[in-house]
């Protein structure tokens, strides 16, 4: 049996979750929101300025596995939607991420005594989540199971160094490098403590290649696709310009500039479209590039879905991505992703045939991909339907299943197949 520990369960971890029901190894689930329908907090969610409360609801057959404390997490939804900033600053804020994140694992770390006496084999938690009770679990003979979303820290700063030399009118936007040593120092710990360790793509688990020590097993299972739900219209490009789109966060760890630098010479015959927030608000070349293009802030995850739709191809030039969810979304619509060696595209593109995959802080390559797709733009529709096709044979339910069938095959939790 596995207790599931995530306070604010993404798309991945529900999927998981999921997964664990169906095969019958959940123990319990431990997060910090948990809205059923009955409940008061399912109808203020109706509300558009508590919307954030809709993705905190649950499936009702989740309610007798689940455990929730939530007094830090509404305090940071809270502080932030009236830009209390102060409240949720990194790491000293009453408020913020980490103290939500600290929290949980010292609650879930209290529990395990109890949770072994009935019957708990295993507990999974995730970075920065996961020292307490990796430590107690260890005391009491449970094994530790780690994820780890993103890329191993001390590679993302490696690689991310060279950009403040590289490209230092864009330094600014590098904002991830603010972790104390005291933190840093606890993901090391944590790492160290797994008995497994699940990664989403092949570069996540490369990235580990630069821990110091030695580590258990590392998995890599990708996640999964959204719903093919909709058949995008592909239009011919006679008579008008290539409509490319990127979204997500505008700093330079997802490689912006490059894309700005690809584009640049060819505006007779290309609109890029960029979604997302600035890292910063005064990045001077950040801002100048936006001027240029067609910049959208904010969109709803269902407006992304179909802003996607409205594009040809989707570009992801990220230098440091654990995974990148947006390659999925925007292959699901049926949208050609060019993106990087940096990310999950090496596990989910064949390159040349459903999208494409280029060196990382290339513009060149990126560029070349444009060339290409202007010179042959039927490809379009060809890699479009491909990547499509593709997302239709990994909806997050096989996620969900491949990860409960790799956690049943570990030793520890071998045989325990009956739900308590």
């Amino acid at each position: 049996m596995i207790l599931f520990s995530h306070p604010t369960l993404n798309a991945n971890a529900k999927a998981l979750i999921n997964g664990l029901l169906k095969n019958k190894i959940l123990y319990k689930l431990f997060t910090c929101i948990a809205i059923f329908e009955e409940q008061f907090l399912f109808k203020l969610g109706e509300n558009p300025k508590l919307k954030d409360l809709k993705r905190r609801r649950l499936a009702a057959s989740w309610k007798p596995y689940t455990l929730s404390r939530s007094f830090l997490e509404f305090g940071r939804l809270l502080a932030s939607k009236l830009k209390l900033n102060y409240l949720i600053k990194h790491e000293k804020g009453v408020f913020c991420i980490d103290k939500v994140y600290k929290n949980q694992d010292k609650w879930v770390a209290r529990s395990l005594a109890k949770s072994k006496k009935q019957g708990l084999k295993a507990v999974y938690a995730y970075e920065d989540g996961a020292l307490k009770t990796f430590t107690k679990a260890k005391e009491l003979g449970i094994s530790c199971i780690y994820d780890l979303p993103i890329g191993y820290w001390k590679s993302a700063r490696l690689l991310m160094e060279k950009e403040f030399e590289i490209n230092p009118d864009w330094s600014d936007t590098l904002t991830g490098f603010t972790d104390s040593k005291t933190k840093l120092n606890q993901k090391d710990q944590e790492l160290a403590l797994a008995d497994v360790i699940y990664v989403a793509s092949s570069f996540t688990k490369k990235t580990l290649e630069d821990y110091s020590g030695s580590l258990a097993e590392i998995k890599v299972i990708p996640y999964g696709f959204p719903e093919v739900s909709i058949k995008k219209e592909y239009t011919a490009l006679e008579g008008r310009k290539l409509r490319v789109l990127f979204v997500g966060g505008l700093s330079q760890r997802k490689g912006i500039s490059y894309l700005f630098d690809a584009v640049n010479g060819l505006q007779d015959k290309i609109t890029l479209t960029v979604v997302g927030h600035k890292a910063i608000p005064d990045c001077v070349a950040l801002n100048d590039a936006l001027e240029s293009h067609n910049w959208i802030p904010s969109l709803s995850h269902d407006q992304v879905l179909a802003c996607m739709r409205e594009h040809d191809v989707f570009v992801f030039p990220s230098l440091f991505e654990g995974f990148g969810l947006v390659i999925t979304e925007a292959m699901s619509q049926g949208v050609p992703v060019i993106t990087t060696d940096r990310t999950a595209g090496p596990d989910l593109i064949n390159n040349g045939v459903d999208g494409w995959i280029v060196p990382a802080a290339s513009s060149v390559a990126i560029k070349e991909v444009f060339l290409q797709i202007l010179e042959t733009p039927e490809i379009l529709k060809q890699f479009g339907l491909a990547a499509q096709s593709k997302a239709k044979t990994r909806p997050w339910s096989v996620y969900g299943q491949e990860m409960a069938e790799s956690l049943s095959s570990l030793q520890a939790i071998k045989n325990q197949n009956t739900c308590i």
